[in-house]
């Protein structure tokens, strides 16, 4: 009995001197901290695939809404699978030249599974970008091998240069979340598809540009309201770190410059159309988003308010050009508010950081580098999307025939509707009312009483 009670006394001393040992440190505690903030900012970023969706869905017809919701999905799950496989590696693998990674392919040497985390919803989000520019013509099987080509080569590419420590980097390129790596490269890559593809039947004619308005506005705020609360995991999760300082300040300066962006839209539209254009509103939150997104860490607050009053403007006049002077037919208008807002985005920084700007006596010299890179994006994104949608429209086409643009891709692509409609109080008396039959017939009495009424007083 003494030695049993020996021996637990011995086990109960170790197991007790191994939680001693096991004592967290404060480096173990921030490292979980920072390690959960990641966590959550990915699933933030995650998240904005459903506000993508729902801007898409809502800001083009009725007769398109599975189709694009469809591409949504594989867009994420593609970009997913196809990052782990060969993506990461190519952005965060050991630089040949500066000018693409070699190694770390299947997470192959590599333990920083949050980073690969929260890097590949960062790939998903650059592809998507195409999808809604592309919306209503192109073949799903089409955008699919282009996503393909955009996740697994061009993206992580252009990844490598600027946060893999490529040779952009290395002349002092500024792109803290991604105005240009994320959001330009996916507008490249959209506007290229575009003159590819050209626009929807009955957009233009006799040089002059129609409206076809979405079936659905509210659904499209509800994207926007949804993407600007990702961004804040967007930027904020750009860190790497839970900065008890940086973080709030990244979070700040998204909120103000979103909120200027759509004060300045909503006025500038009010000026120049004579009244507020609600798409055009509610597409400069988006460009205030994308153009804070370079230097979300870098400027000040004032700073992220300027940035934002100025996008919101372009916003709406690269909306205009693109549509009106170009007839580049984008029905979300993606390649203004990723486009050129990620463009203004990145010199921006040029100018307002607070460190190396231009209006902080810095010089021209980041304005420079930053110019620099991203007229490096848009060469290489331009030559290889387009090089490669020159070869597979050589061997089939990309856009739908015109029968099936006419009768709407949810059919054609996927012989299903996103929307059922059926008039119920007009069905046949033969169908039974799910009301009764005795509320159906007061109802029927009151409106044919109304009637006589309204005929009486015609006859007087």
């Amino acid at each position: 009995m003494i030695k049993k009670i020996s021996v637990l006394l011995l086990l109960s001393l170790g197991i007790s001197t191994s939680a001693f040992a096991a004592s967290p440190t404060a480096e173990t505690v921030q490292a979980s901290l920072d390690s959960i903030w990641v966590m959550i900012a990915a699933f933030l970023v995650f998240f904005m695939h459903a506000g993508f969706a729902m801007v898409e869905t809502g800001f083009t017809r009725a007769k398109n809404a599975l189709n694009i919701l469809m591409k949504n999905f594989l867009t994420v799950s593609i970009a997913a699978v196809l990052y782990f496989l060969i993506g990461f590696g190519l952005m965060f693998g050991s630089s040949a030249g500066g000018f693409v990674g070699m190694d770390g392919f299947f997470l192959s040497g590599r333990e920083d599974i949050g980073f690969f985390l929260f890097q590949s919803v960062f790939a998903a989000t650059c592809a998507t970008i195409i999808s809604g520019a592309v919306a209503e013509r192109m073949k799903l099987k089409s955008y699919l091998i282009l996503t393909i080509v955009m996740t697994g080569l061009i993206y992580p590419i252009v990844g490598h240069w600027v946060w893999g420590g490529g040779w952009i980097s290395e002349l002092g390129f500024v792109d803290f979340a991604g105005s240009t790596v994320v959001h330009l490269t996916g507008a490249v890559g959209a506007l290229i598809t575009v003159l590819f593809l050209g626009a929807r039947i009955g957009k233009y004619s006799k040089g002059k540009a129609n409206a076809i308005p979405g079936h659905n506005i509210p659904l499209g705020a509800l994207g926007v309201f949804i993407l600007w609360f990702g961004w804040f995991g967007f930027n904020g999760g750009s860190s790497l770190a839970a900065d008890p300082e940086l973080v709030p300040h990244v979070i700040t300066t998204t909120l103000f410059s979103a909120s200027a962006a759509i004060l300045s839209s909503a006025l500038y539209t009010l000026a120049r159309f004579k009244r507020v254009d609600p798409s055009l509103t509610l597409n400069g939150a988006l460009g205030g988003l994308v153009g804070i997104t370079a230097g979300c860490a870098n400027v000040s607050l004032t700073g992220s308010l300027i940035i934002g009053l100025i996008a919101g403007i372009i916003l709406v006049e690269a909306v205009t050009i693109l549509d009106s002077k170009f007839n580049i037919d984008d029905p979300v208008g993606a390649i203004a508010v990723h486009g050129i807002c990620g463009i203004w985005g990145t010199a921006a920084v040029g100018l307002f950081d607070i460190q190396n700007g231009l209006f902080y006596g810095g010089g021209a010299s980041l304005l420079a580098v930053q110019i620099i890179g991203v007229g490096a994006v848009i060469l290489w994104t331009s030559i290889t999307v387009g090089g490669f949608l020159f070869i597979v429209t050589r061997v089939s086409g990309i856009r739908v025939s015109r029968e099936e643009e006419l009768s709407g891709l949810d059919f054609t692509e996927h012989g299903s509707n996103a929307y059922e409609l059926k008039d119920t109080v007009l069905e046949s008396n033969s169908n039974p009312s799910p009301f009764g039959s005795e509320l159906v017939d007061r109802l029927n009495s009151i409106g044919a009483g109304n009637i006589n009424k309204m005929d009486q007083r015609n006859t007087v």
